[in-house]
């Protein structure tokens, strides 16, 4: 399950900064014997069908790669929950990957009675309120789930998918829809619609309460989350009586505790159907054959009446409805604003409101709050459902600034909006911006189709129309009529308050956890009909691999090496300079290269700049890493020598501000408290103890007084300093090689010799010699855990190797790992394992393994993972099917424009002097198991590993880790440097 915000991606494909209007109508076309519609002017050439059942087929052909993305979507969600019921939707979705009466199951006329047995025991289960009895029913419901698995086969659907070379198979369920992803190669679509046909034919409701523990561990996993409880909040509290706020897609504990598969099963007949129901593709096809087979697919559904959603209108809101949320991370807040139903001019203004306020750079929160860092940070948002929407506004506070102070001021520049005092030409930087974006998103075909996916959920496509023509539309906009909509929107009363406050949240129970005897997963053994699926021939499509000499050209620019790949496409550029130096160097650089955000010139100060970058559509970031750092501009070719000339004169000429450091200071200082509050940080520094010791790359940083010694004069120099640096100027865009020479030159001099790189610190990974257990204690439902154990050198032939474990081993949910460990027996939503190839030929291998868990299971889960470590299960089929995943990736990826010059800097960090793709290719095709169990064998099998643990201390006790290794207790100081 996975949060969808609402994202518009629609206008013309190609433009200049004052962009001419094109109109976008409603068209009807026949091609192949199928009628479709379309929109002018769409840049996506999406046809939409709507076939003899019912079934909406939307395809947008786009021929950069030979893969398709592909959404399957019904227009049902948690909305459409039963109120006894919670979080069937997304129980159903869990479910839809467990096969069919063809597919998942080695004997179906003897899994059937079982599963017919225990459909009537959880019937009686949830119609029991003696506990006592309820244990024994779940018990009888365990032992016959145990007899019926060992007639299932677990996840035959992703092991076709992973065959056929599929990649992101997913799924996820929201307030509105269930979606159903899949991103395949472009010669596998039979394969593919074969599958997917079947899978919606008859689903079977097999493994459920293993599932279900899945379930409830990702129940938990929302309650440690404070930023989903904020998200769960803000739709409660909005929506007093719609679904979206009175019904959690996730569902109630008291729900979780009693399903009924029977509901399950009335659901999925009820809303699975044709005509409430999508297909959706963005890629390389031929449209008129696809639709065919399309239909052809699917034709045997047979369409029936939905009854839509129809809820009782919300009532106004009459007063500001404050609320306040506990939990342990950094506290925060939000305002939320409950807007109407989709495809309004409300929904319009809206969109356009929430960049005017905060684009990234030049709107009223970005100069006003961000640039001048009267807050940590601040921003806001739109999102559009169906029957009505949520705009939101949101800031992090600073260090010594309360919540309701942060809240004034978010509300001072509502007051200031409201008021008219902003430029009306940011509505055109706007609309100019928004096309660059999407001249960007539509090379991507996830983008393509999730677009295409929220329009069908809206309103089943009828309002691509608009989503095409909203820019356009934007850009009609006056000023005047901005400014009085956002007068009568945003009024004293009709909003939400939401302060998430770090404390105890009280309100907290638990998912327990249920007994459950470890299921059969019948792992190496296949249904006749995945022999019949993976027996269907694929068309080839041959691999296509760089050519350093060829696809790359390289140059000089002054005494900087060039890296060049021209762009024949569009009229859009990217410009990096790299270099090779970064915090490991000097660990003040990437503070200085964060203060130049805040710095004027003798010319502009900071505030003028960022509204210059936006008003040409450029973009710049300057960034520093361990061991390297990159200036990059991109935007329009039209206006790439005013925006280096720009980025030129910023870098050249800063000016020190004592006053912004101050504020960055604040900032820092508070973005180092919140840091300590986040459990994700905390394991990392966790992690890098493991691999490096106690001093390592996490926490080499400043240390508060070093932090605080920082002078203005000093930052500055380092700015003016780095152009003096040795250097190397990576483009990819239209100019000609000679063109670029003149216009660098002509803005970005260069010195006559390089500044000498400071000594870079060295960080050398710890031998795991003893299994020591490395623990931080955080206030939590779950415990996270991870196995840390740093292996051998870099050598090309060891990747080819361990891209292979890793799909065999422990990523995805066809590996060994996960159908263990979540499948068979449900010791975690989330447990992954791979080894961690390094980025240059003197680093070393790294294994991770992760699990997730409940406390109480933390245990269990530890046993199961050191079983996978030690001995490795000899699986033919799961290993022909990760081989043919990765060959089936090689042969369909593209390394193409900027990607091709990363490309050629990663090799020269290995020392390679050409695409390592091609080898491991031919590696891939031959590499037997035997060279997977050596290795295995070699490096993780009864080796010793580092354990590293956050979990409560209430939950689980340092002391009972000492069976895992000698036990570390790590502050938060350590961990962190500060």
């Amino acid at each position: 399950m996975k949060k969808i915000c609402q994202l518009a991606l629609a206008g013309v494909l190609f433009f200049s900064t004052a962009v001419a209007q094109q109109t976008h109508d409603w068209k009807q076309a026949t091609a192949a014997g199928y009628t479709y519609q379309y929109v002018s002017n769409d840049p996506m050439q999406t046809r939409i069908y709507t076939l003899k059942n019912g079934l909406t087929v939307m395809l947008s052909p786009n021929k950069k790669e030979p893969r398709i993305a592909v959404r399957i979507a019904v227009r049902a969600g948690s909305n459409t929950d039963p109120k006894e019921h919670t979080g069937l939707a997304h129980y159903l979705e869990h479910l839809l990957f467990k096969g069919t009466d063809k597919f998942g199951s080695l004997n179906w006329e003897k899994e059937k009675p079982l599963l017919d047995k225990i459909d009537a025991l959880y019937e009686q289960y949830n119609s029991t309120t003696d506990e006592a009895k309820r244990k024994e029913i779940y018990k009888e419901i365990d032992r016959v789930s145990g007899e019926a698995s060992t007639f299932a086969i677990a996840n035959e659907y992703d092991k076709m998918m992973t065959a056929m070379g599929a990649q992101g198979t997913n799924a996820h369920t929201w307030v509105e829809e269930t979606v159903y992803e899949e991103d395949i190669p472009s010669n596998a679509t039979d394969r593919f619609l074969a599958v997917q046909a079947e899978r919606f034919r008859n689903p079977i409701l097999r493994i459920f309460h293993t599932e279900l523990e899945a379930v409830y561990e990702e129940k938990n996993r929302t309650m440690d989350n404070d930023g989903w409880k904020m998200q769960e909040a803000m739709h409660t509290y909005l929506f007093p009586t719609h679904n979206y706020g009175q019904q959690t897609t996730i569902g109630t504990i008291e729900h979780l505790k009693n399903p009924s598969l029977t509901a399950i099963r009335e659901y999925y007949y009820k809303y699975y159907v044709p005509n409430n129901m999508a297909v959706i593709m963005a890629g390389d096809f031929d449209p008129d054959v696809m639709v065919r087979k399309i239909e052809q697919a699917f034709s045997y559904m047979q369409p029936k009446p939905v009854e839509e959603y129809n809820p009782a209108p919300e009532a106004p809101i009459a007063a500001p409805v404050v609320k306040e949320i506990f939990g342990p991370s950094a506290e925060n807040m939000r305002i939320v604003y409950r807007s109407g139903k989709e495809g309004t001019r409300e929904a319009l203004l809206l969109s356009l409101t929430s960049s005017i306020l905060s684009n990234g750079k030049a709107g009223l929160l970005d100069l006003n709050l961000n640039k001048s860092q009267k807050v940590l940070g601040a921003g806001a948002g739109y999102r559009q459902y169906k029957d009505y929407g949520m705009f939101f506004l949101y800031a992090s506070p600073k260090q010594g600034q309360s919540l309701e102070q942060a809240k004034d001021l978010l509300m001072e520049q509502l007051n200031i909006l409201k008021s008219g005092s902003f430029d009306e030409s940011l509505i055109a930087a706007i609309v100019a911006n928004y096309k660059l974006g999407e001249l960007q998103a539509l090379e991507s075909n996830n983008n393509r189709v999730e677009a295409l996916m929220n329009s069908f959920i809206k309103n089943k496509g009828t309002g691509w129309k608009n989503e095409v023509a909203v820019l356009d539309e934007m850009s009609k906009v006056s000023k005047a009529e901005l400014v009085a909509f956002a007068n009568k929107f945003f009024g004293d009363n009709n909003y939400l308050v939401l302060y998430k406050r770090k404390g105890e949240d009280k309100s907290i129970v638990k998912v327990d956890k249920p007994p459950i005897t470890p299921v059969e997963t019948n792992a190496g053994k296949q249904s006749p009909f995945v022999q019949q699926i993976n027996a269907m021939p694929l068309a080839p499509i041959a691999p296509k691999w760089i050519d350093f000499s060829k696809d790359l050209q390289k140059g000089k620019i002054g005494k900087a090496e060039l890296l060049y790949v021209p762009n024949k496409e569009n009229a859009l550029f990217k410009l990096y300079f790299h270099f090779d130096m970064g915090s490991w160097n000097n660990k003040k650089l990437p503070i200085a290269l964060q203060y130049l955000q805040f710095l004027g010139t003798d010319k502009y100060s900071s505030e003028e700049i960022s509204k210059k970058f936006y008003q040409l559509a450029a973009n710049f970031s300057a960034n520093a890493g361990n061991e390297e750092s990159t200036i990059q501009l991109n935007g329009l070719q039209e206006n790439f020598s005013e925006a280096l000339s720009l980025l030129e004169h910023l870098i050249r000429n800063c000016k020190a501000d004592e006053a912004a450091l101050e504020g960055l200071k604040n900032r820092l200082q508070k973005a180092r408290t919140n840091n300590k509050l986040n459990k994700g940080a905390i394991m990392n520094g966790l992690m890098n103890h493991a691999m490096y010791g106690a001093s390592n790359p996490f926490n080499h940083v400043l240390t508060d007084a070093e932090l605080n010694a920082l002078t203005a004069t000093e930052l500055v120099n380092i700015i003016h300093g780095l152009p003096a640096f040795e250097h190397k100027v990576l483009y990819y865009g239209p100019l000609s090689v000679a063109a670029l020479s003149t216009e660098v030159l002509k803005s970005h001099p260069m010195p006559s010799a390089w500044t000498a790189v400071p000594v870079k610190q060295q960080f050398n990974r710890t031998e795991q010699t003893q299994n020591e257990v490395l623990f931080a204690t955080y206030d939590m439902v779950q415990a996270e855990m991870m196995w840390v154990r740093n292996l051998g050198t870099y050598n090309p032939d060891t990747e080819t190797l361990t891209n292979l474990f890793n799909s065999y081993f422990g990523g995805g949910m066809g590996s060994l790992v996960f159908q263990t460990i979540r499948e068979s027996k449900a010791l975690a939503y989330s447990t992954y394992a791979y080894v961690d190839a390094p980025d240059k030929k003197a680093d070393r291998f790294a294994f991770m393994g992760y699990v997730g868990s409940q406390a109480d299971k933390l245990p269990d889960a530890v046993g199961a993972m050191n079983e996978l470590i030690n001995v490795l299960p000899e699986r033919k089929q799961n290993l022909d099917a990760a081989r043919e995943s990765l060959l089936k990736d090689l042969e369909t990826g593209r390394i193409d424009k900027e990607g091709i010059i990363f490309e050629y800097l990663s090799a020269q960090k290995k020392g390679l002097n050409e695409d390592i793709r091609k080898k491991q290719y031919q590696q891939l095709k031959t590499m037997p198991f035997s060279a997977l169990e050596v290795f295995h064998k070699q490096n993780l099998s009864n080796k010793k590993y580092a354990y590293t643990i956050v979990a409560s201390e209430q939950q689980v006790k340092p002391a009972d880790l000492e069976k895992y290794g000698k036990v570390k207790v790590l502050t938060l100081e350590e961990l962190f440097g500060y």
